[in-house]
């Protein structure tokens, strides 16, 4: 047997993992979406226009976190296999989402939240661990099944979280961080390594910029458009959930559990909108 067969998982119980793993990650993500607005207003009781600003602020650093940290992830992937780098994403991720959930201060949930952005940058190396198990004729379709994970976690997490967080605002964060230490878990003692050590790349800085693809993007200008309408639909996906949690709690004095079910349910005679409620003003 030679060392690429060695390394190679078999491939269905490969998939299963890593659907299992996006669609965890994608659940504890989407748990927290009813309530992570609310905690950081919580800093700043009355003030919803600051509440939202450094929401915000936090959701860039996030997100830029991920920018820096996905190339770099895929590049230690390269150099030292798919497993210990998704399973040590999986593990820092879940302490990050109990670091959120006790934070005392803004300045701590704002540093979990960070951290969680780079270990959460996983999802390239996801797509690395299926190139390396698929054969290239297929791969479309497994790429497709991974957006149904993402799918799924979505529809799910939001209405999971706005329920929990009907308990208490951080209970959903102590949630996504067992989902997180469970994906590790179940990893730890199923997932297999997928890159053969004759297929390793020495670790480079030059890949791991992630500024370099941008380069690379400018010199494929089919990929260059694909990129802009890709980046424009992110931006409208992401810009509802960073900001509907606040307005529908200024607006309409939802929950997190209405928010995360999407409707206001049961407490029709005990409003207890603000102001600006349309319903009752």
């Amino acid at each position: 047997m030679t060392a690429d067969e060695k390394a190679a998982p078999p491939r269905n119980a490969a998939m299963v993992f890593i659907f299992i793993t996006v669609l965890l990650d994608m659940l504890s993500l989407g748990v927290i979406i009813p309530v992570w607005p609310r905690l950081v207003a919580n800093f700043f009781p009355g003030d919803s226009a600051r509440s939202a600003e450094v929401f915000g602020l936090i959701g860039t650093g996030w997100a830029a976190m991920q920018f820096f940290f996905s190339p770099v992830q895929g590049a230690l992937s390269d150099r030292f296999g798919r497993r210990p780098v998704i399973l040590l994403s999986n593990l820092g991720e879940g302490i990050d989402y109990f670091v959120m959930a006790w934070a005392p201060s803004l300045a701590w949930l704002a540093l979990g939240r960070l951290i969680s952005g780079a270990t959460a940058a996983s999802i390239s190396t996801a797509y690395a661990y299926i190139a390396d198990v698929t054969p290239a004729g297929k791969r479309a379709g497994r790429y497709g099944l991974l957006g149904a994970a993402f799918g799924v976690g979505f529809v799910l997490g939001p209405a999971v979280g706005g329920l929990l967080g009907e308990i208490g605002p951080r209970v959903p964060f102590w949630f996504a961080g067992a989902l997180s230490l469970a994906n590790f878990a179940y990893g730890f003692f199923v997932l297999p390594e997928s890159l053969a050590q004759n297929r390793r790349a020495a670790f480079s800085w030059r890949r791991a910029n992630p500024v370099a693809s941008l380069i690379l993007l400018r010199s494929h200008p089919e990929l260059s458009n694909l990129a802009i309408v890709y980046f424009l639909g992110q931006l409208a996906h992401v810009v509802l959930p960073s900001t509907f949690v606040l307005y529908a709690a200024y607006r309409y004095g939802w929950t997190a559990g209405d928010t995360g079910l999407g409707w206001r349910h049961g407490r029709q005679a005990d409003c207890r909108c603000g102001p600006h409620c349309i319903r009752c003003s």
